[in-house]
């Protein structure tokens, strides 16, 4: 069977994919392109934050401090409801793909809220992730923090101009002790620095072929390997 998209085939061989992929990764990462990409090949629906939407996500990349609370509680509410929005139509679209994980929007908020802060966000979000769906598949997409830099400022967002070294750095060593940890669903984790998910068909291929092998554990991905 192959399944199709736009720009790319890929050959399924009789495999099945996950029902339910979760993309993660760090800021400039690529897991909004790979989540996209894997919807297309495989006629998934799609289940994408909206950074574009929050209101207070430029201030807080102009002032931190000033903006975290808002800026956080913001997307803690809108990644919930887009669970429960796609709990509610489960039976008509099961198989979907998404670019964040819901069991990762503490890390954003330890490190960026104070202690009082933290406690209003922790009592909210054990509130509203009770009943977030389990992924059958995790993918961490993980590359160095200059890595990440290089290409946020290469897309060249406004409002994403203003992210520093020190945070970035800070965000990447969270990402990276949160899935040291993360046995909650089978996980393969990418060595993105040197992949080209948005224009190379081969890494993607090779990335697609792995992953649908995966139906349990850890596994790692290293795009050198295929070349």
């Amino acid at each position: 069977m192959i399944a199709q998209s736009s720009t790319i085939s890929v050959d399924l061989k009789g495999r099945t994919p996950p029902a339910f992929i979760a993309v993660e990764g760090a800021i400039g990462v690529g897991k909004t392109t790979l989540a996209n990409k894997l919807a297309a090949s495989f006629n998934y629906a799609t289940l994408l934050e909206a950074a574009e939407e929050n209101p207070f996500l430029e201030k807080f990349y102009r002032n931190r401090e000033q903006a975290a609370l808002a800026t956080q509680l913001f997307f803690l509410f809108q990644r919930t409801q887009k669970i429960q929005d796609m709990r509610q139509a489960d039976i008509f679209e099961p198989a979907r793909v998404a670019d964040f994980l819901i069991e990762k929007d503490p890390l954003f908020a330890r490190i960026n809220l104070d202690r009082d802060e933290y406690g209003l966000y922790e009592r909210v979000y054990q509130q509203l992730t009770i009943d977030a769906p389990r992924p059958d598949l995790v993918v961490y997409l993980q590359a160095p923090t200059d890595v990440l830099l290089s290409r946020i400022h290469s897309r060249g967002l406004p409002m994403e101009q203003d992210i520093d070294r020190d945070y970035l750095e800070r965000l990447n060593e969270a990402y990276s002790e949160f899935f040291l940890y993360y046995d909650d669903a089978p996980l393969l984790i990418v060595n993105a620095s040197e992949i080209d998910l948005a224009n190379s068909v081969s890494d993607y291929q090779n990335l697609v072929n792995h992953l649908l092998d995966i139906r349990g554990g850890r596994h790692y991905f290293n795009p050198t390997f295929f070349r």
